[in-house]
């Protein structure tokens, strides 16, 4: 076994290899993860070739234990020598660590077993000249908008992945996977002002990209709706978060509700499970299953058979998300949420998370909200995980009578999350076109500082 390859015996050869050796230099029990990945992806400026990526690497990381000490370790190269001392290395940092009574391995009667195929990998394949073609599209897309005065960055490209996770215990799965996108950023010029937006699409599988045509032209319809962006006056009022910013209320829900965040204390929401905290119509559920879902898994990153569960149920906070170590720490079970990188112990991440999507159009949402702001970019978020305390750079347009007028810029929103997560109202255009999919999201007040 002088040098293993990436094909998908020699995955599963690396991984045996590295986990017999680390038993025979006393690790009581290990896990590993072998990864190969290729990427390829053209970026263009101005009609001519600016960019192009044809990358591939395989990666192994290593995780060992001798009883309640552990250590990880990680590789790029999976020859056998190489392996050996990996092993030596991680068992022998492992003797020094430090003990930790919630690491450990999944119990057997929690590990994936066997489940129905999520459809993860398009074999659909670009050369380098189709993915140029593409990105010429969205380019002359965008500057065929009228006031666009260039595009930049306009990119095509495709990713594949093939993975082992494998453990001492005996649990051995392989997965593969793809993702297709591209996208552009245009600027539109008007006197001597100059706004930028853009527009990307990404998915699993090539035929659910959105036309590279529409690409292009939202990207430049986007950046000319921005020019004339003016500050407006500070004070208290109701926000609409459009679907391409809401998740990222949801993320930092997220956050707070991560067994980790829990177990050292450090979230606003560590006394409310259990509690109301949204208003009773909001559901917000994770669902791994998902065929081609940006996120979808059979099982964590610890082997944990994965289901789909309530987050939030009719407003209120159902579980947290749990690992098998903050689980362990908080006394509860795994919920199937455990991550693991390459050269560390398992964290925990989300797979598809959603909000149910309302009754009301984003334009009847609107019209409901009569004087206001509808924000469509976010810069620099700031949270308090402690207090809830949430604030944000904004750009969007004011709405007035329910409808958008002109655009604004250069103001910052704030709020507390658990006042805000309170009065939420949720659009009916929820889309499946992200890990964390929300629906264009109504807070009733917030305090915005403008001029």
């Amino acid at each position: 076994m002088s040098n293993l390859s990436s094909d998908p015996e020699g995955l599963k050869a690396a991984a045996k290899h590295v986990l017999m050796r680390a038993k025979t230099y006393g690790a009581t029990s290990a896990d590993v993860l072998v990864s190969y990945g290729r990427h390829q992806g053209i970026t263009i400026r101005a009609s001519v070739l600016e960019d192009i990526d044809n990358s591939e690497g395989r990666e192994l990381g290593l995780r060992v234990m001798i009883g309640h000490r552990q250590a990880c370790v990680s590789s790029s190269d999976l020859s056998a020598d190489v392996l050996d001392q990996l092993a030596e290395r991680a068992v022998a940092m492992a003797r020094l660590a430090p003990e930790d009574p919630y690491c450990g391995l999944a119990p057997p009667e929690r590990l994936f077993q066997s489940g129905e195929d999520l459809d993860l990998f398009d074999p659909t394949d670009f050369t380098p000249q189709d993915l140029q073609k593409r990105a010429l599209r969205i380019e002359a897309a965008a500057l065929s908008i009228k006031g666009v005065s260039q595009a930049e960055g306009a990119h095509a490209s495709q990713a594949m992945s093939r993975s082992c996770f494998m453990t001492s215990a005996g649990f051995a799965k392989e997965l593969q996977s793809s993702h297709h996108d591209h996208g552009v950023a245009a600027y539109a010029a008007n006197d001597d002002m100059m706004e930028r937006d853009f527009k990307f699409s990404r998915h699993r599988w090539f035929s659910e990209l959105l036309a590279p045509e529409d690409v292009g032209r939202i990207a430049g319809e986007r950046a000319v709706a921005r020019l004339g962006a003016r500050q407006i006056e500070s004070g208290h009022m109701p926000i609409i978060f459009g679907r391409r910013v809401a998740n990222h209320l949801i993320e930092s829900l997220m956050s707070a509700v991560s067994g980790p965040s829990i177990t050292r204390g450090m979230s606003f929401l560590k006394d409310k499970l259990g509690t109301a905290i949204f208003p009773r119509s909001i559901q917000i559920k994770d669902d791994p299953l998902i065929k081609r879902g940006y996120a979808s898994r059979l099982w964590d990153g610890e082997g944990v058979a994965s289901t789909p569960m309530n987050i939030i149920k009719d407003g209120v906070l159902e579980t947290w998300l749990l690992n098998m170590a903050s689980a362990r720490q908080l006394d509860m079970e795994s919920t199937g949420h455990g991550f693991r990188p390459l050269s560390a112990a398992p964290g925990v991440s989300t797979s598809n998370v959603y909000m149910q999507a309302g009754t009301l159009s984003p334009a009847q949402l609107g019209r409901e909200t009569g004087e206001g702001l509808w924000v469509g970019e976010m810069f620099g978020p700031s949270l308090n995980m402690n207090t809830g305390d949430y604030s944000v750079g904004v750009a969007g347009f004011k709405l007035e009578a329910g409808a958008r007028t002109y655009p604004v810029s250069e103001i910052t929103i704030a709020g507390n999350l658990l006042d805000m997560f309170a009065t939420i109202t949720p659009a009916d255009d929820l889309i499946f076109d992200k890990a964390v999919a929300i629906p264009t999201l109504r807070v009733e007040g917030m305090t915005v500082a403008g001029t």
